[in-house]
């Protein structure tokens, strides 16, 4: 029915977790381990890479480079990003199954794409061990994707297409223009476009955005308008062919392609 083979799925933001809460006070409370006190907007900055390279991207950031080294005396060295590294995973694991519900359509979203054919594949930032905590829920609330690609199993994670070429091998799935690579993050969208695959953005239920479904409906039109041009200016700038609210907005969005 489609010329599209498989849409490929991020997790928290897109998928799971609207607004993408998850990590957020964990990056700020493994700081904080360290004496440096992050604030939520400098977590959400490098949201969708990879964990390890968003805490480095975090360290580089001068405000928390200047604090690191006003603590300990030194600038923040990759040594030290392990060393956060190792307090942030397992703290991100325990809270990561507290984020899993589904975004709102998003079951009938992918009900309605596997109907019109197409595999599902997924990739994310979180680490294998983190993701172990998210899949029971996920699948207990009737989302399983074919494949799952994590940020530690390739040696390079986003925005390089690695994570989406072992999708297309997976799911045996070619060429990555029949692929559809969905995200709310800009290094998501990176990952799709340095793939070549087709990219989709969502906006509303993103990093972007922070914000649950309650608090977006207690906002007026207004302000809920520029949160979303906000959100679509970065996706945009990521390289996403089109953006949508939410998922839940995806087989609409497909349905206009083959017309």
């Amino acid at each position: 029915m489609t010329r599209f083979k498989a849409a490929v799925f991020d997790w928290a933001g897109t998928i799971v977790d609207f607004g993408s809460f998850a990590p957020m006070g964990v990056f700020v409370k493994a700081f904080a381990q360290f004496g440096v006190e992050a604030t939520i907007e400098q977590a959400r900055g490098p949201m969708g890479s990879a964990k390890w390279d968003h805490i480095r991207a975090m360290m580089d950031m001068p405000e928390i480079a200047a604090l690191w080294e006003a603590k300990h005396g030194r600038a923040p060295t990759d040594e030290d990003v392990d060393t956060v590294y190792k307090v942030f995973v397992p703290m991100n694991e325990k809270v990561a199954a507290d984020y899993a519900d589904l975004v709102p359509g998003a079951k009938e979203a992918v009900d309605e794409l596997r109907a019109m054919g197409l595999k599902i594949g997924s990739t994310t930032g979180y680490t294998r061990s983190i993701m172990e905590n998210v899949l029971p829920v996920a699948a207990a609330n009737g989302y399983s994707p074919d494949n799952l690609v994590c940020s530690d199993d390739l040696a390079e994670g986003r925005p390089g297409p690695l994570g989406m070429y072992k999708c297309m091998i997976d799911l045996v799935v070619y060429p990555p223009s029949a692929v559809i690579k969905v995200d709310d993050t800009a290094p998501g969208i990176g990952e799709g476009v340095a793939a070549g695959c087709l990219t989709v953005g969502v906006a509303m239920s993103g990093n972007a955005v922070g914000k649950t479904p309650q608090e977006l409906a207690a906002l007026p039109a207004d302000e809920v308008q520029r949160l979303r041009d906000h959100a679509t200016a970065i996706l945009k700038a990521a390289g996403a062919d089109y953006v949508i609210d939410t998922v839940a907005d995806l087989p609409a969005l497909l349905r206009s392609l083959e017309a």
